[in-house]
């Protein structure tokens, strides 16, 4: 694909699924569009995966998981070809820039500064392979008891459209460093940028089937993945009703599960802390990827004394935010993903009116001069939220964040905690025991304190209550990838005859 240096219209490519490295022909003829959303201009058709399509991908990754060439791989020698991938991932990571800035409308400063990342993930999990141990245990009696860890399978992973590159690299990594297999299926927004690494791994030496990438829809491809009574393991991330769907499916065949589902992430500010700085966490927070992801800062909950200060500086900061085309250099916050995105991010500026809350600034569609048909949304901040408001506990996945005030500690806890959500807070203060006690107390699988939106390689990611199951990153994720087995080595030589001296048995087990 001729990638632009600025959002315009480039000639439209036709995709197949990915299986058995290489692309190939699949579905019934139906074509998805693939959008530019800062114009939306289409940049590519894909297909609309058949249930045949979905079995094909699945045989070739079972196909590669039980062949002599990856599954037969020695550790050494495949932590050697996953640090060969990262190397082949960072020398295209330009390409890989441009093309997912122009698929998903992120900022090229903040794509950029994303995707130079992700080849650490690879190393660090490449590592993990190299220095796992498994175990002996001391047991009773003459025995010897020790582990031995085996890859679980193929790993069925649904990617969302909001990082597409990110999400699915947490996840690969483990896969391909553990020995397991994938079969892929990327959002249909934004599928362009795992089909290219998919072939650039291929290139770099991995071998057919290891990596399959299957195109569709959610509700029809992802669903028959899901579904699929060969998968072992399904990884998804996306919002909490298709978590439930989807983990209901893949339950029905025992599979291991990580889903990473939807959040409302609470950011507690107390009056201690610097305001200016707690303001520019809050709008990196709320507006980065144009808030479209899970831990986006959309709760602010303010100590009462700093209230009107933080508000007031909140709203001249968002103004100041530079709303146009992601491929210029100066944008700061670029389109949502599609139209209907924009617009359900507009019903939420709306329920937050008819709830009676206070409009600080946004809740309109923003106009980009050349880019009258992308779909931007101002950055909008509603204050004196209360907690029963619609705004205040569902997602809404855009430029949009709220802010309430707080009376103390306990209020605070009170407000962070009422949401079914529970995958990030963040705590803004310098008194140190109150930073560990509160992080001890919110509802979360991640906690920032003083700062927000920081992942690494080796630190595990995920939520509890609906914002998921399962760890990813770290050596949680890693060791999900294997089945435990229990080896009872007995260690003597003594004559044994339960049937002769039932009597004189001490123990049974």
């Amino acid at each position: 694909m001729n990638i632009p240096s600025k959002s315009s219209a480039i000639d439209v490519e036709m995709h197949g699924n990915f299986v058995g490295g290489r692309e190939i022909e699949a579905g019934n003829g139906e074509l998805l569009d693939v959008c530019n959303p800062a114009t939306g201009d289409v940049i590519a058709r894909i297909p609309n995966s058949t249930s045949a399509d979905i079995d094909h991908a699945m045989k070739s990754a079972r196909a590669a998981f039980e062949s002599r060439e990856w599954g037969g791989m020695d550790i050494r020698a495949r932590s050697r070809l996953v640090n060969r991938l990262a190397d082949a991932f960072e020398a295209n990571l330009e390409s890989l820039y441009r093309l997912e800035t122009l698929n998903n409308g992120r900022p090229l400063n903040e794509t950029r500064a994303q995707l130079s990342r992700l080849p650490d993930f690879f190393r660090y999990f490449a590592g993990l392979a190299l220095s796992r141990r498994d175990a002996v245990i001391p047991v009773e009696g003459s025995y010897l008891n020790y582990t031995l860890r085996t890859p679980i399978g193929v790993v069925a992973n649904c990617t969302p459209f909001n990082h597409p590159l990110m999400i699915m690299c947490k996840s690969l990594a483990a896969v391909l460093a553990s020995g397991c297999t994938t079969v892929v299926k990327p959002s249909e927004y934004t599928p362009l940028t795992t089909l290219k690494l998919a072939q650039i791994f291929t290139e770099a030496g991995l071998p057919p089937g290891v990596f399959n990438i299957v195109l569709g829809l959610g509700q029809n491809a992802g669903r028959m993945l899901s579904e699929h009574p060969d998968i072992n393991k399904l990884v998804l991330t996306g919002g909490t009703e298709a978590g439930r769907i989807a983990g209901g499916a893949a339950a029905k065949v025992f599979a291991h599960q990580t889903m990473e589902l939807g959040g409302k992430t609470p950011v507690i500010v107390f009056a201690d802390y610097d305001i200016d700085q707690a303001v520019n966490y809050a709008a990196f927070g709320a507006f980065i990827g144009a808030g479209q992801t899970c831990v986006c800062a959309s709760r602010h909950i303010v100590q009462a004394s700093i209230y009107e200060e933080f508000v007031e500086k909140l709203k001249a900061k968002t103004q100041s935010i530079r709303i146009g085309d992601p491929f210029d250099p100066a944008t700061q916050l670029g389109p949502v993903i599609s139209a209907r995105q924009r617009d359900r991010v507009l019903s939420y500026s709306q329920y937050g009116r008819d709830d009676g809350a206070r409009l600080v600034t946004g809740g309109v569609a923003a106009h980009v001069p050349g880019h009258d048909g992308g779909f931007f949304v101002a950055p909008t901040v509603f204050a004196d939220v209360k907690s029963d408001m619609r705004i205040f506990q569902e997602e809404v996945f855009g430029p949009f964040t709220s802010v309430t005030p707080f009376t103390d500690e306990a209020d605070a806890l009170q407000l962070a905690n009422n949401s079914p959500f529970g995958l990030a807070a963040a705590v803004r203060t310098r008194d140190v025991g109150r930073a560990h006690r509160v992080a001890s107390a919110v509802k979360a699988g991640i906690v920032w304190i003083n700062d927000h939106h920081r992942l690494d390689p080796a630190s595990p990611w995920g939520g509890v209550d609906d914002s998921g199951i399962g760890r990813e990153c770290g050596t949680e994720s890693f060791d999900d990838h294997f089945n435990t087995k229990s080896v009872m080595v007995a260690t003597h030589d003594q004559p044994f005859d339960w049937y002769r001296d039932t009597a004189t048995q001490r123990r049974l087990n």
